[in-house]
């Protein structure tokens, strides 16, 4: 893979930065864009936030470029902060009662486990994890494993579509078809899927469903969405009521859009200057030619992967169909993480997570356009010294 991507990004040059799939990377081009949003804001705030002298339409602006990518209505679409932000606006819209399950796997991001479990702590509902068979190796092993744990008291049926710890893409059209069909509101956890994996939402079918456009899309930090199904849309409601909001959700709503739309986007003194860079994100990866970009980053992190398991002899958590195209999460022999974390910084200049994932530790790389094949030999330099020492102590 050649380098001369890095120097269209912004990342520290004496640290290799594996690690794109926490927080992304955002492209020189795209940061001046957003920088160049925010000298706007600040030169005339008043004009700037005032949504009939420009920021809805550029608001939409931004939603129709990235309908187009996705495959989406724009009227369908809302931008917010994060997906975690978009997913806890359904998970608290959605009429649960006690009783009611929510189902669930054992892959789930913390911060949406956390927010499930608040959830339930108000409604009465109960959270009810199902285990993912490792490796996982077909799209049915994950279907029956997950409508073996529906019942008739399951109303959500929340996943991920690629997992954060375990870099796992989950075949989840199938169980969706099946919660359609069974009345289960379906609620997809999308935040590493823009820009990752080809994405069709209206073809997808979920209900709900929030991805992140800072990560794999390479939008600044701040730009994310939600999108609901549009029957549904009038059940939901924003997380701050502020100026869109109106009780009888009149439509048109006051700023022009759908209710829905003005309800989540319209909340007053905000910087939305991140979410209307996305359409230079779209423009960035196509004058690039992300997809064969993105086709070196595969071939780099399976090479790593299957370089780390046979340093480590443990295997790997799927066959290759459901692996993450750029993420892999490479099990290595039982250690302190946080210490193997600091060490691969202070010692090899490598940022990279290292943490516990039920009795495994894991090392989770991410390959972006920006790194290349000495950066991994040299992961895999440090992980075979480090490991060696920690073996033979």
């Amino acid at each position: 893979m050649t380098d001369n991507l890095a120097a269209q990004f912004l990342l520290d040059p004496a640290v290799t930065f594996l690690n794109h799939g926490s927080f992304g990377a955002c492209p020189r081009p795209v940061f001046a864009a957003y920088q160049a949003w925010q000298l706007q804001l600040e030169r005339q705030p008043v004009a700037f936030l005032d949504p009939a002298r420009g920021l809805s339409g550029w608001m939409r602006e931004a939603r129709v470029a990235l309908a187009g990518e996705i495959g989406a209505s724009p009227d369908d679409l809302v931008g917010v902060m994060n997906a975690t932000v978009g997913l806890n606006i359904v998970a608290q819209s959605l009429d649960l009662k006690p009783g009611d399950e929510i189902l669930t796997t054992d892959h789930e991001y913390a911060a949406l486990e956390k927010t499930w479990a608040y959830v339930a702590r108000r409604s009465g509902a109960r959270i009810m994890p199902v285990t993912i068979p490792l490796p996982l190796t077909s799209a049915a092993q994950f279907t029956d494993t997950i409508m073996a744990g529906m019942t008739d008291r399951t109303r959500v049926l929340f996943l991920s579509h690629i997992t954060s710890a375990t870099a796992l893409v989950f075949p989840i059209a199938g169980v969706i078809a099946v919660a359609r069909a069974r009345g289960i509101w379906s609620v997809i956890d999308g935040a590493h899927t823009p820009g990752h994996i080809p994405l069709d939402l209206d073809a997808l079918g979920a209900d709900f469903y929030a991805g992140n456009c800072h990560k794999w899309l390479m939008a600044p930090k701040g730009a994310a969405f939600l999108h609901v199904r549009n029957e549904l849309q009038p059940m939901i409601n924003p997380l701050v009521i502020s100026h869109g909001w109106t009780e009888d959700r009149a439509n048109p709503a006051p700023f022009g859009n759908t209710p829905f739309i003005d309800a989540i986007e319209m909340q007053g003194t905000r910087d939305p200057a991140a979410w209307l860079t996305v359409p230079d994100a779209i423009a960035f990866r196509r004058a690039h030619d992300w997809d064969a970009v993105a086709a070196r980053c595969h071939d780099l992190v399976q090479d790593t992967a299957g370089r780390v398991a046979c340093l480590t002899g443990l295997p790997q958590l799927c066959s290759p169909a459901f692996c993450a195209p750029q993420m892999a999460a490479m099990p290595i022999p039982d250690c302190e993480p946080l210490a193997l974390q600091k060490t691969l910084l202070a010692q090899y200049g490598i940022e990279i997570p290292v943490f516990k994932w039920q009795d495994r530790t894991i090392v989770r790389v991410s390959a972006q356009g920006y790194n290349t094949q000495p950066q991994m030999d040299l992961l895999v330099t440090a992980l075979r010294n480090l490991l060696t020492l920690s073996n033979a102590a």
